[in-house]
């Protein structure tokens, strides 16, 4: 049997999801999102007072695979992305109704839709070596994991734009003062940090975690944010079989003629 995308545990308190695709940089496919998605599902029964999120390998995670989508012909990679974008979106709004903390252990690159797992997350540990990059201008796709739909909100509409635009590396010492990161450490201190947090998070009253999150997302915000989502998915559908999109993955990927 194939190893599993997404590795669960839950010791104690604590709920661990580890992106495990790190051949491929954890890179986006929806199997692994479909995983994601049941693993976070599976959770409902236990007591939790965190959940963190982690991944195998050099890269937290890469994002959509862009080979994945060039490889395919038009028609069958506009299903994928449909298919692919809504998971994310899926996944995103599981991240953003969890009940308890959120925390993110990023120790290297997070690039495209994955940024969508740190944007969610109410603690974010970052290496050294940890960066936030989008990709979409020079791939050609639209953006999606709530590059506009919740870093706007994060760091405001001037600074995300930019961003954007100009397709920046943020490193990991601008995330911190961006307030992306919470805390940047070595990267043999990610796992130390981490039990920190969860520690300190499980000494807390559950029923207050609980109730502080709720009211930091309340339904009126959660309906701005899915319809945010959902306006990214559809503008990410309209431009996956342009011309202009098949070029630029080409570009991108080191095909172009």
């Amino acid at each position: 049997m194939a190893e599993p995308l997404v590795l669960t545990s839950v010791e104690g308190a604590t709920a661990t999801l580890i992106l495990n695709r790190p051949a491929r940089h954890n890179s986006l496919v929806p199997e692994l999102l479909e995983e994601l998605s049941e693993a976070i599902d599976s959770l409902d029964t236990h007591a939790l007072s965190c959940l963190v999120l982690a991944a195998n390998g050099r890269s937290f995670s890469t994002g959509g695979d862009v080979a994945g989508f060039a490889d395919l012909p038009r028609g069958q990679r506009r299903i994928y992305a449909d298919r692919l974008v809504g998971l994310l979106n899926t996944v995103i709004l599981q991240l953003i109704d969890c009940p308890v903390p959120v925390i993110a252990r990023v120790q290297g690159p997070v690039t495209g839709g994955s940024c969508a797992l740190v944007f969610a997350s109410d603690l974010v540990a970052f290496g050294p070596r940890a960066f936030v990059q989008s990709y979409y201008v020079d791939v050609g796709f639209a953006p999606d994991g709530g590059w506009t739909a919740l870093l706007p909100e994060r760091i405001g509409v001037t600074r995300a734009s930019a961003i954007q635009m100009l397709n920046r590396r943020i490193g990991a010492d601008e995330a911190l003062a961006l307030g992306l990161a919470t805390r940047l450490v070595a990267e043999a201190d990610l796992d130390a940090t981490i039990a920190d947090w969860t520690t300190t998070l499980a000494g807390k009253v559950r029923g207050s975690l609980v109730a502080t999150r709720a009211l930091l997302t309340p339904p009126a915000r959660r309906l701005v944010l899915a319809d945010a989502l959902e306006r990214e998915r559809q503008r990410f559908l309209s431009l996956i079989e342009t011309d202009e999109t098949e070029a630029g993955m080409a570009r991108f990927l080191g095909r172009a003629a």
